[in-house]
């Protein structure tokens, strides 16, 4: 960068702080409030799932039918992330987070409506479109106001918070519908007023991204896979589609299982499921950040593993506790897995290569989410979901089996690879 254009870049960062920016929250305050908009757009989109049952019941759709309203969410976030992405880049943050609280706030209205199922999918898609936008810009956020004496907090935040949100979005749907009235409409006319919140948030928020140009541009979808980068990507692979699998698993058709194969048919049940899972996955986040994302890859192949096989065990010997435990291990694995691979993709990437690698991440990410729980909805209406759930389950572990040998036999190639040149 020439002396002039650096120049430039800072005379423009200090207008966005100058005397407009007066009446904006102070951007000590403003970061956990972005972080919290961050926690609350997440806990949305898990909110439907302790719902699904009710729906299924009031609407009698079959259990792939659900599993597609699930994915359409998928679709809406992944397009979003793939356009979108770095539209604040050049619009500024405030203009593409408030774009994206208004789409969320339509998406909750269809819930708060809906009478059938083509509603709820219209709402899901919307609420994955603005998901998408709102992730990649307060996630840019964050970065921006992060302060310079914690370098490394907007990263910890980032990795925390979806997984955050997941588990208190179901847990609090879960408990509303248990114990509130109105179990579809109660839960939604609340994020509303979160929404509002959101939105005056936004309105105070300082500036942190001046406006360039190029914003039609930056529409284009990215997404690559360099070719020097591979051998060390494949191995992340099995490990990132076995872990959203999991995910996607849990929020679409776990309130099902506890209710059906477990005999748990309390509401409330539904919303813990998922939030044994994600709960316990952001915890491991927050414990595990400091650890090298290289040290974490097999660990965490193996937790989700066991996890997933205990799990699948107490579903066999009806035994709850032992279903809650693998649950929670594979919690644990989830959370480190995160962590390994997206940790790797940073590590890996150049500079000018993070955009469309960390879009190769998301598809990856997104597409194990869905696919899996799509196909698994498929199985259930046709197997049935004791037999669909033991097929998706193993499936489950022989994909971490094969993300863990693959890394063990990366470490042997590395250690050869150190001893051969002094022997």
């Amino acid at each position: 960068m020439s002396v002039d254009s650096a120049v430039s870049a800072d005379s423009a960062v200090s207008a966005l702080r100058s005397d407009k920016d007066t009446h904006r929250l102070p951007r000590v305050a403003a970061f956990p409030g972005v972080a919290a908009v961050f926690v609350v757009f997440l806990a949305a989109s898990s909110v439907p799932s302790p719902l699904y049952s009710i729906y299924q019941q009031q609407w009698h759709f079959s259990a792939w039918v659900l599993t597609v309203v699930f994915a359409l969410y998928v679709v809406g976030l992944l397009g979003s992330l793939l356009t979108v992405g770095a539209l604040s880049d050049h619009l500024g943050r405030r203009p593409v987070l408030a774009a994206a609280v208004a789409l969320e706030a339509v998406a909750l209205v269809l819930f708060l409506t809906a009478g059938n199922v083509t509603v709820l999918a219209a709402a899901r898609v919307l609420q994955g479109i603005a998901t998408g936008a709102a992730t990649t810009t307060l996630s840019a956020t964050l970065v921006d106001l992060e302060p310079p004496h914690a370098r490394g907090r907007a990263g910890v935040v980032t990795s925390v918070a979806p997984l955050t949100g997941l588990a208190l979005g179901a847990l609090g749907s879960g408990f509303l519908v248990a114990f509130g009235p109105a179990p579809t409409r109660l839960v939604y006319a609340l994020l509303l007023g979160a929404m509002v919140l959101a939105a005056a948030l936004t309105a105070v928020l300082p500036e942190t991204s001046p406006r360039r140009p190029g914003a039609v541009a930056s529409l284009r979808p990215r997404a690559a896979l360099p070719a020097h980068l591979r051998a060390d990507i494949v191995p992340v692979v099995p490990a990132m589609v076995a872990g959203w699998a999991l995910a996607g698993l849990f929020l679409s058709l776990g309130p099902s299982v506890a209710a059906q194969l477990l005999g748990l048919h309390s509401r409330l049940v539904g919303g813990v499921v998922v939030t044994l899972l994600a709960g316990t996955g952001a915890l491991a986040v927050a414990v595990l950040r400091s650890r090298s994302a290289s040290a974490l890859l097999a660990p965490s192949s193996a937790l989700l593993g066991i996890g997933v096989l205990a799990a699948l065990a107490g579903i066999v010997a009806d035994l709850v506790w032992l279903c809650a435990a693998g649950t929670v291990v594979a919690g644990v694995g989830l959370g480190a897995s995160v962590l390994a691979t997206f940790g790797t993709f940073a590590r890996l990437a150049r500079p000018h290569e993070r955009s469309a690698l960390f879009a190769s991440a998301n598809i990856i990410c997104y597409l194990g989410n869905s696919v899996p729980a799509v196909l698994g909805g498929i199985a259930v209406t046709a197997l049935g979901l004791r037999t669909a759930t033991e097929i998706y389950a193993l499936t489950i572990v022989v994909i971490v089996s094969v993300a863990f040998l693959l890394r063990m036999n990366q470490l042997r190639t590395q250690r050869r690879a150190v001893v051969t040149p002094g022997e």
